[in-house]
C-alpha cells in the first residue's frame, strides 16, 4: 500500500505511464513525441558500496524520434544537495543507457516547484560545462479539474488533479468529480487511484471528505487502504479492552491485505508471478516480512528479487 504523498506522486506515472507523456505535451507543453512504447526500469543507481543512490521512478519511453529515460523525482521541499544529485542521476543514466534522460519533478507546493524550476549551471560563469533544466509539475500548473464530464475523459489526469491541488480551496469540487469518474472506469485501477489521492490528501478535513464520498463505492471496501481505514477504527475499540482473540483475528487480516497488496504491486507492474511464489506470498503471517517484500516488489525487475536476500 502507498504510505506517503512522496510515493503516490510519482508511482501514479508507474500506474499510468502515458500520463507522463501527456503532462510533458499538455501541462508543460514540451514537443515530446508520442511513445510506442513505455517501459518501467530498475531504480538503483548503486555503483560502489557503501554509496546508495535511487531515483523515484524511471521510465524508459520508445518513440519515432528516438528512445527516452523519463526520471521522475517526487519532492516536498526545497533541498540543495538534489542541485549535486539530479546531474549525477541523468549523466550516470545516459552512460548506462545510452538513451537522453529528461528529469521531470512533481511536487504539491508552489515555492518547491519555483525553486525546483531553476536551471543547474556548473562550470566557470558564462561558459556552463552542464546546465539542468528540470520539467517541473505542480499546482500552479497542472490543470485544475473540477468538471465531472471532464474527469471522466481523462481520469488520470483527474486523479493528479487531485494529487497536485488537495491542500487548496478548490479540493472539494474536485475530490467530488473524481469521485463520480471512478465509477466509469474498471474496479481495480479505481482503487489504485483511492489510494494514491488518500496518500497524498493532508489536509485533515479533505482526507476525511474522500473516504467519506469513497464509502459509496462499493469495491473501496474491498481494497487494503479500506482495511486501513476499518483497523484505525478497531484500534480504538482495542484501547477499550477488546478481547485478545480479535486482536489475533485483526492481525491476521492485516497480514492478508499486505500479502495482497504485494501481488497487486508485481500485478500492476506487469510482472508475472509463478505459482509457488504467489502462494508464498499470501502463506506469510509476518507484517515487517511482507512491508519488506512490498518494497522490492515497487523496483523488482522479477518476481524472484522479492526473495533474494533471505
Amino acid at each position: 500500500m502507498v504510505g506517503s504523498s512522496h510515493e503516490a506522486l510519482h508511482r501514479i506515472f508507474q500506474k499510468d505511464p502515458t500520463l507522463l507523456t501527456k503532462a510533458l505535451q499538455k501541462v508543460l507543453h514540451v514537443p515530446f513525441p508520442e511513445p510506442r512504447e513505455i517501459a518501467a526500469l530498475n531504480v538503483d543507481l548503486t555503483e560502489i558500496e557503501p554509496v546508495e543512490r535511487r531515483v523515484d521512478t524511471l521510465l524508459r519511453a520508445e518513440t519515432d524520434k528516438g528512445t527516452y529515460l523519463l526520471v521522475v523525482e517526487s519532492q516536498g521541499k526545497a533541498d540543495e544537495r538534489k542541485r549535486g544529485s539530479w546531474p549525477y542521476y541523468l549523466s550516470y543514466l545516459h552512460e548506462k543507457y545510452r538513451c537522453e534522460p529528461v528529469l521531470i519533478v512533481i511536487t504539491q507546493s508552489s515555492r518547491t516547484a519555483q525553486w525546483a524550476s531553476k536551471p543547474i549551471r556548473f562550470g566557470f560563469p558564462g561558459w556552463d560545462s552542464m546546465t539542468v533544466r528540470p520539467l517541473v509539475l505542480g499546482p500552479d500548473n497542472v490543470p485544475v479539474i473540477s468538471d465531472e464530464r471532464q474527469a471522466e475523459r481523462d481520469v488520470p489526469l483527474a486523479v493528479l488533479s487531485a494529487m497536485t491541488h488537495g491542500r487548496g480551496p478548490q479540493a472539494p469540487a474536485i475530490l467530488e468529480s473524481l469521485a463520480a469518474a471512478l465509477r466509469t472506469i474498471d474496479p481495480d485501477s479505481a482503487a489504485v487511484f483511492v489510494q494514491f489521492v488518500d496518500s497524498c490528501l493532508a489536509d485533515p478535513q479533505a482526507k476525511q471528505m474522500w473516504r467519506d464520498l469513497m464509502t459509496a463505492i462499493q469495491y473501496f471496501w474491498r481494497h487494503p487502504l479500506a482495511e486501513q481505514v476499518r483497523a484505525e477504527g478497531r484500534d480504538q475499540g482495542l484501547e477499550e479492552g477488546l478481547e485478545q482473540g480479535l486482536e489475533q483475528g485483526l492481525e491476521q487480516g492485516r497480514a492478508e491485505a499486505k500479502a495482497e497488496m504485494v501481488l497487486q504491486i508485481l500485478e500492476w507492474r506487469r510482472i508475472p508471478v509463478l505459482d509457488a511464489d504467489r502462494k508464498r506470498v499470501a502463506a506469510c503471517r509476518d507484517l515487517a516480512q511482507l512491508e519488506a517484500w512490498a518494497q522490492r516488489a515497487v523496483h523488482a525487475t522479477s518476481a524472484a528479487e522479492l526473495f533474494d536476500a533471505e
